[in-house]
This record gives C-alpha cells, structure tokens and sequence, in this order.
C-alpha cells in the first residue's frame, strides 16, 4: 500500500468516475431497440443491462492488457499522464451525452491518453503502430462488419417470416430482443468494463505497486465491473433516443438483427484483445439493420453528423488530454489541483445544462425533432 499515493488515490477514483460516464454513455449501445420496439420497459432493460455489464467485466481480461502495456509505454507514464489523460476523456464523454450524439468513449479514453503521453514523455511514449493495429484499423472495420451482418440477418428474418401473421412476428421477435439486448450488455462489459481496469492497472504499474505487463488485480476488476454498472442502470436517456428513434425506423427483427451482430463482433473482438468501439459497432448493426428492412426510412443526416463526431473524438480527447497534461506536469500539485477543479467544473455546467431539456425513461421514446440543415425539421419516432 505505499505506493498507493494521493495522486495514485486521485486517479483511481478519476478513472472510475470515467468508467461511470462509460456506462450511461453506452447503455442505448444494448438496450435502445429494445426500448424503442417496446421488447422492454426503459427501466428494467437498463437494470437488465446493468447487472450484465457487471458480470461481463469477469468474462475477460485481454483489452485491459491492451491498455495497460499495448498502446503506451509504461515505463514512461506517470499517474499525473493519465489523471490528464482520464479528464479529456470524461469531459468529451459528458459533451456528446449532452447534444445527445453516441460518440464512442473508447476513443475518448484512448484519445485523452495519448494526448497526455505525447506531451508530458514525447513521442515515444506512444506505440503508434498498436494504436493502428488494435484501435483505428478495428474502429473502421467494425462498424461495417456489423453493419453487413445486421443487413443480412433482416433481410433473412423478413425473407423467412414473409407469410407469417404479423403480430407473431413482432412478438417472437420481441421475445428474442430480450436475449439478444442481453446479450450486448454482456460483450458491453466484457469489453468497455476492461479500458478502466487497464487504465488503473497502468496507473499502479506507472506507481511500482504491479509489475510491468501485469494483469488487473480482483479489486480492480469488482470495482470497475460496478462503476459501469451503476452508470448503465442510470441511462443515458439522451443517446439512447438518437439510436432508437433517430438513425432509422426499427421494428421488432431489426432489433434483433442489430443486437446479434453487434454481440458477436464486440465478444469476438474481446477475446483478440481489440479494444473496438462498442458505439461504432451498435451504431453499425442499426444502420445495417434500417437498410436491411425494404422501405425502412434511414435519416442520413444523423448518421453523418455521428460520424463526423467518431472522427472527432480521439483528436479532440486528445488535444484536452495534452493541455492538461501540460498544466499537470509543469504546475505540480497545483497544477493537477487546477486541472481537477476546471474540469469538474465544466462538467457540472454540463450537467446543469442538460437539465434545461431532460430525457428520461418516461420520455424516451417521445416524438422529437432532427434538424437536417437545408430541411425542415423531421419528427422522429411516435409516442409509445
């Protein structure tokens, strides 16, 4: 325990408030077809997914090794990099929460390391080729595996189903979205739950309390297993909303197409140790399950506007991840003091913000506007 420092404590405790914002930035990854077909009530699939993420977080510890000796050198990380690095992250997360945009919180996390990296070691202390080989080769391959899945699999349920009664047909399906959301929630925490378990281990290697390619002690594990899941069962309502009702139209076998194909991406992935965008991948299924579907409307407008929010995201996590960086290098104890309060500040302005127009479990799948630009709004979703 004496290596367990204050700044040690402050990261810990950093880390996991990131692995909370991870968890309620991510539950629509699971469960928002599911609620917007009605397979589930908004508050028990987020509980259902909650529960899940915590067991999954036992599953696997590939992309926690990953993080902790793949994509940045421990051996010139200090506890102040990734205290910088864990605050650009958060940040980003809580931003996109707020305009309701699924960005992924993987590239946030990976972003706002490597920007602290590259400023407080240099250069060298990013493994660029492992950030090409396990982050942006899978973040492009991904989503579009899923989404080609997703496509064929709705197309096959509507080929099979085609003489079935209708209302059989949505309610077997609905049936199978139970599984299949559950599903999500499992590979969700296998995957997600792991990047903080990494990034704490990287922490106490960083701090001599581990040995260099160490795994995640138990405690680590449990508690980042229990951050993501408190943060899931929360809901981030907002995110769920623009993948339910604003990517495209989705019914009962769409839903289950998407969240068969993302499961098995993200479990496959998980088990190779790619440390892949559960956002981008879900994101995917959705698209290819609106396509899959004849006549299903895809509104290409929020898709672009997420896509330019993926390729934002890990330079922009990045570029807060090197200011702090510098501020916490240079400054100090008082320069990680400064950086604490001006980012908990900005995220209490974002939570304020939120609050002028809430979505919550009793609203999510409300009517709501999509502004295209050069286009009159367009009303997305019914009531339910």
């Amino acid at each position: 325990m004496d290596h367990i420092t204050f700044l040690v404590a402050v990261v810990i405790v950093t880390a996991l408030a990131f692995d909370f914002t991870n968890g309620f930035h991510d539950t629509a990854n699971a469960m928002a077809t599911s609620i917007a077909t009605g397979a589930l009530k908004p508050r028990t699939a987020v509980l259902i997914s909650g529960i899940l993420n915590v067991v999954g977080a036992f599953l696997s510890t590939e992309v926690a090794k990953t993080i902790s000796g793949g994509i940045v050198d421990d051996t010139l990380v200090t506890p102040g990099m990734i205290f910088a690095g864990l605050v650009g992250a958060i940040l980003w997360n809580l931003l996109t929460w707020l305009v309701g945009l699924p960005s992924s919180s993987s590239h946030a996390l990976f972003g706002g390391l490597i920007g602290a990296v590259w400023v407080g070691a240099g250069a060298n202390g990013v493994h660029f080729d492992k950030v090409v080989e396990k982050v942006l080769i899978p973040a492009v391959a991904s989503p579009l595996v899923a989404g080609i899945a997703a496509l064929l699999a709705t197309y096959l349920a509507y080929k099979v189903t085609a003489r079935a009664r209708k209302e059989s047909v949505t309610k077997g399906f609905r049936v199978g979205q139970i599984a299949s959301a559950s599903l999500v929630s499992l590979a969700h925490g296998t995957n997600d739950a792991q990047k903080t378990m990494g990034v704490i281990t990287l922490t106490l290697i960083s701090a001599g309390a581990l040995g260099h390619d160490a795994g995640p002690p138990l405690w680590v594990i449990v508690s980042a297993g229990l951050a993501i899941g408190l943060g899931t069962y929360l809901g981030g309502w907002r995110i769920i909303r623009t993948m339910g009702r604003g990517l495209t139209e989705i019914q009962s076998p769409q839903g289950f197409a998407a969240e068969t194909a993302s499961t098995t991406v993200i479990l496959t992935s998980a088990h190779l140790g790619f440390a892949l965008s559960t956002t981008q991948v879900a994101s995917g299924s959705i698209l290819g399950a609106g396509l899959g579907r004849r006549l299903a409307e895809v509104r290409w407008g929020v898709a672009g506007r997420m896509v330019v929010a993926w390729l934002v995201t890990l330079p922009a996590a990045a570029l807060v991840g090197g200011v702090s960086a510098s501020v916490v290098t240079h400054g100090g104890n008082i320069g990680t003091a400064v950086v604490a309060l001006v980012g908990a500040a900005v995220a209490a302005g974002i939570v304020f913000a939120s609050r002028r127009n809430p979505v919550s479990a009793h609203n999510v799948n409300d009517d709501h506007e999509v502004t295209i630009r050069g286009t009159e709004p367009a009303k997305v979703g019914t009531a339910a």
